[in-house]
């Protein structure tokens, strides 16, 4: 069971349904949709990307239990959300520094806990790369970071969100025949090592076990798949026990169908875990009418397929998704 203070289950109600469950909406894109908006023709500016997300956030989160954003261009999203909207903030800079090997972690440089949490975050999210084959003295930098986070968030007495992305150093490619071979691998021994108390983790933002494009039944036309559907069920399963802390899924840009499907499948594996929070699978789509035609054209797409998306996902996740009340208890 995890233990939580008064203050940070009170924290953790803000950002999820009255039943216990999470279905939060990302949008602390910040290289990812520079992207999007560059491949669209467009200059990406910060006034730009700020926009968009505080129309997101104004349109869609009436729809979600809280949205994670980034300081750097969410703050006026922020303020912008649903009253009844929990907020997570993001503590990363985004990306990694390719020409370094270890893919390392990095804090924003003008912030702390602290000013995150007098920003009105509810909750800290940090996201981490991690290889659990990786060279053990890149894997015990990460592993004194996270350490340190955690402590740093129990001194605010903040819940801790901790995203985990899992990778290979000497594959390339994570969409890859060669990595859905050895994510489940890598994926749940991942979330056994940061379930250890010593990190002080709240949450467990992670992917799913397998890449789902290779399970069979979900492969799509002219892939061969790498994994039965049972075989598919048991890792969903074995993941679900490799942790007893609440754990949420992220969608990791595939679409909002596939994201839905994953969660009836996990959900038919057994797995316990905890809601979503839900990025480009619920909004992305909605970048392009924002740059070529602008903020109206947008608001009436995140209205109209955006909600749908949400509301969509809302019910898949009240469907499948546990209670993280059955996995905690109150000092």
């Amino acid at each position: 069971m995890l233990k939580l203070s008064k203050e940070k289950k009170a924290a953790m109600d803000r950002l999820s349904t009255k039943d216990g469950l999470i279905e939060a909406l990302a949008i602390d894109q910040r290289g990812a949709l520079k992207k999007m908006i560059t491949a669209l023709g467009a200059e990406a500016k910060g006034e730009q990307i700020s926009d968009f997300k505080e129309l997101v956030s104004k349109d869609l989160t009436p729809f979600a239990s809280s949205i994670l954003l980034d300081p750097e261009y969410g703050l006026a999203a922020a303020q912008a959300r649903d009253e009844e909207a929990g907020l997570l903030l993001a503590y990363e800079k985004t990306g990694y520094d390719a020409s370094t090997p270890g893919r390392l972690p990095d804090l924003l440089e003008d912030w702390s806990v602290l000013r995150l949490k007098e920003a009105g975050a509810d909750a800290i999210k940090f996201l981490l790369y991690y290889d659990v084959d990786e060279e053990p003295a890149i894997n015990h930098l990460k592993h004194v970071f996270i350490e340190r986070l955690g402590s740093e968030c129990i001194g605010e007495d903040i819940p801790f969100y901790l995203e985990l992305v899992s990778y290979d150093a000497q594959i390339s490619d994570a969409a890859s025949q060669e990595y859905a071979k050895i994510k489940p691998h890598k994926v749940i021994e991942m979330m056994k090592e940061f379930s250890k108390d010593k990190y002080n983790v709240d949450v467990l933002k992670v992917e799913v076990p397998v890449n789902m494009n290779y399970v069979e039944g979900f492969a799509e036309q002219g892939i061969d798949s790498l994994y039965s559907r049972e075989e598919g069920l048991a890792y969903f399963k074995e993941q679900s026990e490799a942790t007893h802390l609440p754990f949420i899924f992220l969608s990791a840009g595939v679409s909002a169908e596939l994201f839905q499907q994953t969660l009836e499948f996990a959900k038919e594996a057994g797995s316990t875990f905890n809601g979503v929070l839900c990025g480009r699978a619920t909004w992305k789509n909605g970048v392009q009418p924002f740059v070529e035609k602008g903020e109206s054209a947008a608001h009436d797409w995140l209205l109209s397929e955006g909600k749908a998306n949400i509301e969509t996902l809302n019910e898949v996740v009240n469907r499948t998704a546990s209670s993280w009340h059955d996995k905690v208890e109150v000092e």
